[in-house]
């Protein structure tokens, strides 16, 4: 006798926070086209309804209300359709709908005959990194059993999985032959193999099928990488979910025998005859790092410049391989029509700077308009003759150059509609090597989560990927420097970046103190010099724009520091 079977839907969606009949309409659309391949039961990412994360959306009652009128009419929009698993808040009994006060959770709503039969709300709600869910959610408390198709289903929401003595282990001890898992989980560099890792252990320890739904898209900083998955109860995988797409993953799931649970909620039953073979689909492979480090920079761009409503974008062309690269990504994100670079020559710019700037141009086939900075910089210069220390030069004379480039660009922002792309590097702001209201200036800041030893390898991925190069060799091959005073190179203020960068990953990412860095081998004099000049220079990357998430620990939402602080760290 064959074994059990379940045919399960997973709807791998790129929504939009706050978009609750645009969010409501793909949730639909995706149950519309698992029905007719004959699911059982579609599942939707974390929170899908209102998009996640929605943040301090969740404290404004109109919002929270909203969007349970939203989820009751997809419910009714979805009779006739398999059982539906969507994200979404809830309020429970509480008198939170429509009131300032009660308890929200965020749950995963059960449609099925036009109304919604059942709520599963999420028990383990992470409060580190980019999540604070603790300020929005209270814990949910029950794990319901579901017979949806036949089949003894448990429904789990994103962390919960993640634990050994979660949900899961009671559902599976309950008799679930299935863990369906609804998530939001931001793509950050080698995540995709630790949810895979987490999602066979947890079916390896339970002997059930484990299914693991999630996001796509970028929002704000966050991109979600989808890659939804469905292991059997030995733990192999069997199905996975495109990568960065939008995408629905239908799979016969092979269940275990399980007794009959008196107290399990029965929603539907098993179809009364076989359901027609889906075509083979193989799982796919993960990227290789560059390649996925590359393509969330540019759907965590497209997705930015689009939900926010943007046409098009302009880059502040230096001639250098930041800009470059941004450039790069901007065209990939939104073709070239929407993407306008600017050459801003200064007095110190050298010919190959603009050279390079023209043939980057040229390569990605966008527009460049060429604005020498010259007049505007001899004009503030004469007009703080006397006022600035030492006579201007220096710093201050370097940073009005980089201000005037800034209030260029956000002119031709504020006259076209254009979003200006910022430039910036993670290893720059992580040490304050860029100016407030200069470099900075800017609405979104593409590599602002990229190392610059990363930026190298990633212009020359990018390269790699064309018949010919499009980022000029010379950019990437050239010393790099800002071109604010004769012969200067970042070197004159900066370790040399094969130096820099491993120290910023271990006090940056992996958290470690200056004692544990010099202790992993790197020079105590500069690894304190980098260590100050990270802590000095918080109050630049607070005024930054925000930027792709693509490591652990981005600045911004996964490290909060006191801008007024006395603690040296040691």
């Amino acid at each position: 006798m064959p074994a059990p079977m379940l045919r399960l839907a997973l709807a791998q969606l790129n929504t939009t926070v706050g978009d609750l009949e645009g969010n409501a309409r793909l949730v639909l659309a995706a149950a519309r086209e698992a029905a007719t391949a004959g699911a059982q039961v579609v599942a939707a990412p974390e929170l899908a309804l209102t998009g996640y994360p929605p943040e301090d959306l969740l404290l404004r009652p109109s919002f929270v209300s909203d969007a349970e009128r939203a989820l009751v009419r997809l419910a009714a929009d979805a009779r006739g359709l398999p059982p539906l698993v969507v994200g979404t808040p809830d309020t429970g009994d509480s008198p939170r709908l429509g009131s300032a006060v009660g308890e929200l959770y965020n749950a995963a709503a059960l449609l099925y005959g036009g109304r919604v039969v059942a709520r599963y709300r999420k028990q383990r709600l992470p409060n580190y990194g980019v999540f604070d869910e603790q300020r929005y959610f209270v814990p949910g408390a029950e794990a319901p059993l579901f017979v949806i198709g036949g089949a003894q289903v448990g429904l789990t929401v994103c962390e919960d999985i993640w634990y050994e003595d979660g949900p899961a282990a009671a559902l599976c001890a309950a008799g679930a032959q299935l863990i369906v898992n609804i998530n939001a989980s931001p793509f950050w560099a080698g995540k995709t193999e630790e949810r895979l890792a987490v999602a066979t252990e947890r079916a390896r320890a339970h002997g059930s099928p484990v299914a693991y739904v999630n996001q796509v898209g970028g929002q704000d900083e966050l991109v979600f990488d989808g890659h939804s998955l469905v292991v059997d109860g030995a733990g192999r995988l069997i199905a996975r979910g495109a990568w960065l797409d939008a995408d629905l993953l239908l799979v016969d799931v092979p269940l275990p025998e399980r007794p009959p649970q008196a107290d399990a909620l029965w929603v539907s039953d098993a179809p009364g005859s076989p359901l027609p073979p889906l075509r083979p689909r193989p799982a796919a492979d993960p990227p290789q790092a560059l390649e996925e480090v590359y393509r969330a920079l540019v759907v965590g761009t497209r997705d930015y410049v689009r939900k926010c409503g943007f046409r098009e974008v302009i880059v502040s062309l230096s001639g250098g391989i930041d800009s470059a690269l941004v450039a790069a990504v901007a065209v990939d994100a939104l073709g070239p029509g929407q993407v306008r670079g600017v050459a801003l020559p200064s007095r110190h710019s050298s010919e190959g700077s603009v050279a390079d700037a023209r043939a980057l141009a040229a390569n990605l086939g966008i527009e460049l308009a060429v604005l020498p900075i010259e007049p505007v910089h001899a004009g503030a210069l004469d007009a703080l003759r006397g006022e600035l220390a030492g006579g201007g030069a220096g710093s201050a004379e370097e940073n009005i150059q980089a201000r005037i480039r800034g209030m260029l660009v956000m002119a031709l922002s504020n006259s076209s509609g254009a979003l200006v792309l910022a430039t910036g590097n993670k290893s720059e702001y992580a040490c304050g090597y860029a100016t407030l209201y200069g470099d900075m200036a800017g609405g979104f800041a593409v590599i602002k989560d990229v190392p610059k030893t990363l930026v190298y390898e990633l212009a020359r991925y990018r390269n790699a990927c064309s018949e010919h190069p499009v980022i000029p060799v010379s950019s990437i091959e050239k010393p790099p420097s800002a071109e604010l005073r004769p012969g200067q190179l970042d070197s004159d203020s900066l370790p040399p970046y094969e130096v820099l960068d491993p120290i910023l990953e271990a006090y940056v990412e992996r958290h470690l103190s200056l004692a544990e860095i010099v202790e992993a081998g790197h020079d105590e004099a500069t690894a304190r010099r980098v260590v100050e000049l990270v802590d000095r220079n918080e109050y630049k990357r607070r005024q930054a724009p925000p930027g792709v998430k693509i490591t652990a620990r981005a600045f911004g939402r996964d490290r909060r520091f006191p801008l007024a602080s006395r603690y040296s760290t040691r």
